[in-house]
Order: structure tokens, then sequence, then C-alpha cells
């Protein structure tokens, strides 16, 4: 039951997560948003994910983490219900910010009920739980297209209908939660490092970078690659969401099948190698031109990798303290998510104004310099994974 809770958890992480590709530029059409409001949209809505890591560490304490579980999932579903009855855009952007918050409750729930678990072998449990989010996202882009175009006594469900018929799946994984007994919520809280000493090691903060710039690539794609696609190729809505299936399905299988391989040439070694992998893909994607867009998927392989790996390195690194840990690590790679899709926002719309606003020409250029941002994220990944295993050696505790 802990597992179906995790497994099925983390399908409807992906699916919420992923399902916004297709429909950002409905959403977008319907509103009336150029794209440095969308990219404001998308962080402003990141701070409600950001409100949650504050405070779940605390609620699970205070409720323990099967409560906890159960309210993410409740959250997710309400948000649903009222994103489908939002015909005006503050209406829309409080309930997207309300998913945000159940998102944000729910990786904290699931990344501390793994840590909790997954005593051994963590590398490879870690990347198979987080395997099951990467199918979901591979699905989510195709499904949440299908979904939209489904008529239903005449009426076709669109993007809100959508959200509603996909976020009301989180009532299974709730009604299952309700009924499991969950470990670690007997560890007394005097038995635990405090945060500040925890916050001093420079080694959680260098892991803080490692996986902030690692998900703001990850997470950017989600949201930008369908729009990058349709916008700067062409592409109809139909291919650029099978792109970004095809990426998660290259992220599904990676952490899949190259888990064990985290176990065995080490955490560390591991994070330099995939995300310097991730970011060579998506440079090649970006200069290389449409002939060349399948790296665009291939980058998935190896940002896949980061977030379960991270969080397979804090449970070996921070047995007793794995909740505290995540949760401070997640909330300040919050603070990167919202910062990095503002940014690539930001980015497009500059550089779209200096090279012509109104023409094809700007709107590419803006599109691939914002892209460019996803692929730097990635490098700059890697060089913090680099630097953190040079502090490691130097004390003797690689992971």
């Amino acid at each position: 039951m802990q597992l179906a809770t995790i497994f099925i958890g983390f399908v409807i992480f992906g699916f919420s997560e992923n399902i916004k590709g297709p429909a950002i530029p409905r959403i977008q059409f319907d509103f009336l948003l150029n794209e440095s409001q969308l990219g404001t949209l998308l962080a402003l809505n990141s701070l409600g994910y950001l409100l949650a890591c504050t405070f779940t560490a605390y609620l699970t304490r205070l409720w323990g983490i099967r409560w906890v579980t159960v309210a993410a999932f409740a959250v997710m579903a309400a948000s649903g219900v009222f994103i489908f009855g939002s015909q005006y855009y503050p209406a829309f952007s409080a309930s997207y910010f309300l998913m945000y918050i159940g998102n944000g409750m729910l990786e904290i729930g699931l990344a501390i009920l793994g840590a909790r678990i997954f005593v051994k072998n963590t590398g490879t449990m870690m990347n198979l739980t987080h395997g099951f989010y990467g199918l979901a996202s591979t699905v989510a882009p195709l499904m949440a297209t299908g979904l939209m175009a489904v008529t239903v006594n005449g009426h076709t469900l669109d993007w809100r209908g959508m959200y509603l018929v996909v976020l009301l799946l989180s009532v299974i994984p709730l009604a299952i939660a309700m009924f499991t007994t969950f470990p670690g919520d007997e560890v007394q809280h005097e038995e635990r490092i405090p945060l500040k000493r925890l916050m001093r090691d420079p080694v959680l903060w260098l892991m803080i970078c490692v996986l902030t710039f690692g998900v703001v690539s990850e997470l950017a794609v989600g949201g930008w690659l369908v729009n990058f696609l349709e916008k700067a190729y062409g592409w109809d809505t139909v291919s650029a969401s099978g792109m970004l299936s095809a990426f998660f399905l290259c992220f599904a299988l990676a952490r899949l099948l190259l888990g064990p391989l985290t176990d065995r040439i080490g955490f560390t070694v591991s994070l330099i190698l995939f995300s310097s992998f991730s970011a060579a893909c998506t440079f090649v994607a970006i200069f290389g031109g449409e002939k060349l867009a399948y790296f665009f998927a291939a980058g998935g392989v190896g940002i896949a990798m980061i977030y379960p790996t991270v969080m397979a390195f804090i449970a070996r690194r921070y047995p007793r303290e794995s909740d505290m840990a995540i949760t401070f690590t997640v909330t300040v790679m919050g603070v990167g998510s919202v910062l990095g899709n503002y940014l690539i926002g930001g980015v497009i719309e500059l550089v779209k104004g200096m090279v012509g606003a109104e023409t094809q020409e700007g709107l590419f250029r803006g599109l691939q310099a914002g892209y460019g941002v996803i692929a730097i994220c990635a490098a700059l990944s890697a060089a913090s994974g680099i630097i953190l295993y040079g502090l490691l050696a130097r004390r003797k505790e690689v992971i």
C-alpha cells in the first residue's frame, strides 16, 4: 500500500505537471497573453508550489505523513474543479496557484516518504519511483491533446475540461493513502540535527545548486518545448506534443533503467555526467536547427536523473533529518524555478524586441535565446556537481 501510494502519486504528479504543454498556447490565446506575460504566469503560479514547500515539513511533524499526503491529493482534485469553472483570468490564475500548492505538498510528501522507506538500494528505488513520474509525463502531453478534443453531450472539453478530468484522478491515491500506515512519524524531534546546523553545511548548499539548475531546466521543457516547436518551426500541436512525449519517454526510461548505475558509480559522479549530457543535447538541438530537433528529446535522458539522485544523496547523508533537508532544499529550488520561468519569458521578449518584435525572425531568435537559458541551467548544474565532488573528495565523504 505504501508503494502503491508512492507510485500512483508520482503518476498523478507527472500528469499535473506536464499536461500544461499543449494547454498553454490555448490558455495564452483565450486570455490574450504575450510571451512575457505567459512567463510571469508560470513564475507567479510557481509561488504556490514554493509556498507549499515552506509549510509541508511542519505539517508532516504535526499531522504525520499520511494526512499530509491525503491533503495534497485533495487540494489537487479541488483545483481541477476550480480551473474548470474559471471563465476569467483572475479566477483561473488563483485556481492554477492552488494546483501548484497541491503539487508542492505532494512532491515534498512523496520525497519524505521515499527517504523513509528506501533504506537499501536508495538510488535505484528513488529513480524507479520517479520513473513513474517520467512515464506519466510521457503520456501527459498526448493525453492532454486528445482530451481537449473530446466532445461530451455536444460540449468540447477543451483545456478546462481536460484539467478537470486529469486532476480528479487524484481521488484514487487519496483513497489508498487514507487506509495506509507510513513509517518514521515516531522519530522524536529532539533526536534530529537542528535546521540551523544543516544550513551551515556547504555540501547541502552545493546540492541545492545542482538541484535548482537541473529542475529549472527540466520543468522549463514541459512549459516551453511545445511553444517553441509550434512558433519557431511551424509544427502542428500533435507533432509538437509528440516531441514533448518523446522527451519524457527518454526521461522515464532513463529513470527506470539507469537507477542501478547511480548506486554503482556514486551519486555525485552521476549528477555531473547526466547534467552535462543534457546540456550538450539541448545546445545541439537549439543550434542544429529543425533537422536535429530530436536532440530535445535525447536531453531527457540526462536531466531525468538529477532530482531522484539528489533525493537519494540527501536520504543517505541525512537519514534522520531527511524531511527537514528535503524541504529546505526543495524550497530554495522553488525560488530558482520561479526566477527561471520569469527569466526565460523575459529573454524571449528582450531578444525578440532587439531583432524585430513583429517579425518571424525576431520571434525565432527570441525563442532560441529563451530555450538557450534551459541549456545553460543544465550546464550550471554540472558545474555545481564538479565543485561538490571536489569538496567531498577533500573530506573523503564522496557518496
